[in-house]
């Protein structure tokens, strides 16, 4: 076991800490520690991109998912959801109104939904492209084969969050079915970087039978990725799955290891997600203090936001929507935070 000391040593050296290491820091129960993580963390980020946090427009064009992931409210098996998906129409509409707010990032997330796949995608990314062409367009929608994510990606796509929700093979598999292969998200993650997407990836904090060997793995993955995006965010259960008895995630534990993503990649953009901010009402604040520097309101239609419920009683009002810009910078204005109105890319290394 570390000691203080020499865990704050490896706090200086932690881009070359062993996976040991990184455990050991995770396993702390020193609050010194953990409160030097963090302000390391926020040190870094602010030196990065200063004391401003870029926005993403995000619209759910779907909840239609072929998976059956044991943890998703939108799973295929579950039979309780009121399944939607947007028409094109419906997200011009939304791109449309996030441009007039001021966005200049619009992220696709959804289900992997078949009626979303091929030229019909292909052909909506490039009406986007076409249609706000200083825009950055980031892609949130599974596992697709290479030829799917090129012609995405020449039709205009600059980015793609694709999470790989834990690195140890056993865990993954005791969190989707047998059909689901990890090594096909982790091809999918080298076929992405490959194309030239800027990448994301990311994990679920406290996901049942997770420990923290796992999650130092995570992190030794994260650091030899590279990602320019990295997606973190508590486990929340939902009540109409599998998992749906487990508790949540810690935000302890989400925060950690959020400040040791920020010190592992500077220059990632790392999202204050919406599952912190509903996992606690000063999550996302929180959040940012621990290095993240990304925030994504939620540009959907207002009918169909309480349709995406990939856990319990998920945030999509109030500062978490589009409409709620200015109580979002009121927030910020507490912690002397600023809305970047820019594409905010990742910076080159």
């Amino acid at each position: 076991m570390l000691t203080t000391k020499s865990k704050s040593d490896t706090l200086d050296q932690v881009a070359t800490a062993s996976i040991p290491e990184l455990k050991a820091l995770l396993d702390s129960s020193d609050t010194h520690l953990e409160h030097e993580l963090q302000v390391r963390a926020e040190a870094i980020a602010e030196q990065q991109f200063g004391r401003r946090i870029y926005l993403r427009g995000l619209i759910e064009i779907s909840n239609i998912c072929r998976n059956d992931c044991y943890y998703c409210g939108i799973r295929s098996g579950n039979e309780r959801v009121t399944r939607y998906r947007l028409t094109a129409d419906e997200v011009m509409s939304a791109c449309e109104r996030g441009y007039e707010i001021g966005f200049r990032t619009f992220v696709l997330q959804g289900g992997e939904d078949p009626y979303w796949r091929g030229e019909r995608l292909v052909s909506l990314v490039r009406n986007i492209r076409t249609s706000y062409p200083e825009c950055a367009i980031t892609l949130s929608l599974g596992e697709m084969e290479y030829a799917e994510y090129e012609a995405l990606f020449r039709a205009g796509a600059n980015r793609y969050l694709l999470r790989h929700e834990t690195y140890d093979k056993e865990h993954y598999q005791s969190l989707h079915p047998s059909a689901m292969a990890q090594e096909h998200r982790l091809q999918a993650l080298r076929d992405l970087k490959q194309i030239g997407y800027q990448v994301g990836t990311g994990v679920m904090i406290g996901s049942p039978g997770q420990t923290t060997a796992h999650l130092a793995q995570d992190l030794d993955f994260i650091r030899r990725l590279q990602p320019a995006m990295i997606g973190v965010g508590p486990f929340i259960p939902h009540e109409d799955t599998p998992l749906g008895t487990y508790p949540a995630g810690s935000l302890s534990m989400t925060l950690r290891f959020l400040a040791l993503c920020r010190l592992l990649n500077p220059r990632a953009l790392i999202p204050a997600t919406t599952a912190v901010a509903t996992l606690h009402p000063e999550g996302r604040l929180a959040a940012i203090r621990s290095g993240c520097n990304v925030v994504m309101p939620n540009l959907s239609p207002l009918n169909h936001r309480a349709d995406y419920a990939l856990y319990n009683n998920k945030a999509y009002s109030g500062s978490e929507a589009a409409e709620g810009v200015a109580l979002l910078q009121a927030q910020l204005d507490t912690i002397d935070y600023q809305i970047d109105w820019g594409r905010g890319d990742a910076p080159a290394s």
